[in-house]
């Protein structure tokens, strides 16, 4: 824990207690949202085929929601419990790995 601390510069460890509630709560959230997105745009599971091939495509669109969906909750989630400046640093250098870090320039 002492490492992590140091790496991403956290003093107290509630503040990390309230940083890992925040990873769940997005987490959970997140997946949890990707099926009524999908949804409300007309891709239902009901709209592809039965076999291997639909579910498998239904699946992969349904994390690729997941990604952008997570990236907004998290700096959502993350105010509200007190962490934006944390989180704002934490996405600004996970979406720069992605090679998106030209949004930010």
């Amino acid at each position: 824990m002492k490492k992590l601390k140091e790496r991403w510069g956290i003093q107290s460890n509630f503040q990390l207690v309230i940083i890992f509630i925040v990873f769940a709560i997005t987490g959970s959230l997140a997946a949890y949202l990707a099926k009524p997105v999908l949804n409300f745009i007309g891709l239902s599971r009901e709209v592809f085929p039965e076999h291997f091939f639909g579910g498998f495509l239904y699946y992969s669109l349904r994390i690729l929601f997941i990604f952008p969906i997570y990236q907004v909750l998290l700096v959502v989630i993350g105010t509200i419990f007190g962490q934006n400046k944390f989180f704002w640093n934490f996405e600004k250098k996970m979406l720069s790995r992605f090679g998106l870090g030209f949004l930010f320039q």
